[in-house]
């Protein structure tokens, strides 16, 4: 046997049969292994029972143990209290110390069995003994904290959510969406109107309305006018054309975008309406004519016009009052170029430019040829006149019934008869009533002898009043009332004469303005 070195005594080599429990002389033999005791609840295996005849001298017990097959261990040392003491108590190498290898023992590569080298002094791996004859189980990798992994998870989702939404909203910005953007629409109806409604009106009576260029020595404007009849007869107002002159030259478009050049075949400053022609143009649509007299106050009308230049404007309103009297034009200072108008009132917008245009019933019929407004800087005017304002919902309308009869003077005589009573007016009388004037502005008869008013007993300075039962405030208004009429037409006058009140029964003369 190799002599013991301190401080582990010397494992003798056991022979290659069975191994035998040790015996030595200068140790007392250990007695066999009890069976293993159960664990205590700190995990240690209870010590090993202390024999007084192994412990040394120096008060350091040192218990032998020995497997249950009988083989040796090394000793322990225990202290007064029976614990076991480290290994640098009793002079043992730190466990963390490679073995010294001892003479005799296997080297690697050789069979160990059951006599593989052992270290009491390591530490017990799980809170329990080792288990003889196996090699020591790796060291247990450093558990990962539970709490930084769902944080360090947490982090890194959140980067990565950054970083799509980031690039979602970059492109969202530059191309305005994720994909393009389709919104919803009606697919309508099929384009399918009524008759009666704005659009249905306007579709009848486009293609029979036009716009007139005129231009003069050194005048020019635009008008609307619309066609009469498939000879390319169109009624326009006379101050729109009055521009021409004898020389000048007139333009006349067609809705479809048509264009000829036009004559003037007459025209009446009175009733302030003119008569052009085109030729060489087919597909001519006359536009339908109405009766004025038949229309209702509040009923829905149309206008058809080029205000502003702006050819083929619709706009639409009502009748708003019937009868109105009005006067435009008046431009020469002499009274000769002042209309007489018994208008229709529509509240239509109507603008410089509608001039001559039409103003339709809801049937496309015309009712009236638009031809004044009233604007805001004014008390009254036709479309033409500088520093005239636009529409303020006032304007006024030749009624067709008047402007027919003088269409086809006009077509027929190339002139217009006007119907007369034959009576001088004192237009600067400011009482209610129209009053005939003590004398003439030519110093003639105030009452032309044997004309209608001489026949009807009318004298120098009695005060008409009404006409047919419709009152008259001024004499612009009896004139108005009687240019609505026709030569021949007989009327019943109101007259007042020295505080009396009388009636006259008158027919219509005539008389031509050149």
């Amino acid at each position: 046997p190799v002599p013991p070195q301190p401080p582990y005594p010397a494992q003798p080599q056991p022979p290659a049969a069975q191994p035998q429990p040790y015996a030595d002389s200068t140790r007392t033999p250990m007695p066999q292994a009890e069976p293993p005791a159960a664990h205590d609840r700190s995990g240690h295996a209870p010590a090993a029972p202390h024999d007084p005849a192994a412990t040394p001298s120096s008060g350091t017990d040192t218990t032998v143990l020995t497997k249950g097959d009988g083989a040796r261990l090394p000793a322990v040392a225990h202290d007064a209290s029976g614990a076991p003491l480290p290994p640098e108590a009793h002079g043992a190498p730190h466990p963390g110390q490679p073995p010294v290898p001892q003479p005799g023992s296997h080297q690697p590569g050789e069979a160990t069995g059951h006599w593989q080298q052992y270290d009491p002094w390591r530490t017990p791996q799980h809170g329990g003994a080792m288990t003889l004859g196996t090699p020591p189980p790796p060291p247990a990798a450093p558990r990962r904290s539970r709490r930084g992994a769902l944080a360090a998870g947490a982090v890194a989702l959140a980067l990565l959510a950054g970083g799509i939404g980031g690039g979602v909203g970059a492109y969202i910005e530059r191309n305005g969406g994720l994909g393009s953007i389709e919104l919803p629409q009606d697919t309508g109806d099929g384009g399918g109107r009524k008759p009666d409604s704005v659009a249905g009106i306007a579709q009848a009576a486009l293609p029979s309305v036009v716009t007139l260029h005129v231009r003069g020595n050194s005048e020019q404007g635009t008008g609307t006018g619309f066609v009469l009849d498939k000879q390319g007869h169109i009624l326009t107002n006379n101050h729109v054309v009055e521009p021409a002159g004898t020389g000048g030259e007139i333009s006349v478009s067609f809705s479809g975008g048509e264009t000829a050049k036009a004559k003037v075949i007459g025209r009446d400053g009175g009733y302030d309406l003119a008569v052009v022609q085109v030729q060489g143009v087919s597909g001519l649509r006359p536009l339908a004519l109405g009766d004025s007299d038949s229309v209702r106050v509040g009923d829905p009308v149309v206008a058809i016009g080029a205000p502003y230049d702006l050819a083929n404007t619709v706009t639409a309103g009502i009748i708003s009052a019937k009868q109105r009297p009005i006067t435009a034009g008046g431009k020469k200072g002499d009274g000769s170029d002042v209309s007489y108008v018994d208008a229709l009132q529509t509240d239509a917008p109507i603008n410089p430019g509608n001039s001559g245009g039409p103003l339709v019933d809801s049937r496309a019929r015309v009712i009236g040829i638009n031809s004044a407004i009233r604007a805001a800087d004014s008390s009254g005017g036709g479309l033409e006149g500088g520093g005239q304002g636009g529409s303020i919902g006032l304007g006024f309308a030749i009624p067709i019934n008047q402007g027919k009869w003088v269409a086809e003077q006009l077509i027929n005589k190339g002139k217009v008869l006007h119907p007369v009573i034959g009576v001088t007016l004192e237009m600067e009388y400011a009482g209610d009533g129209a009053r005939v004037s003590s004398k003439s502005k030519d110093g003639g008869a105030p009452v032309t002898p044997g004309g209608p008013g001489a026949k009807a007993g009318i004298k120098p300075r009695d005060v008409i009043t009404k006409v047919d039962g419709q009152p008259v405030h001024s004499g612009e208004e009896l004139i108005i009332k009687i240019r609505s009429h026709r030569p021949g037409d007989r009327l019943t006058l109101t007259l007042r004469r020295d505080g009396g009140e009388q009636t006259a029964q008158l027919t219509l003369g005539a008389s031509s303005q050149e």
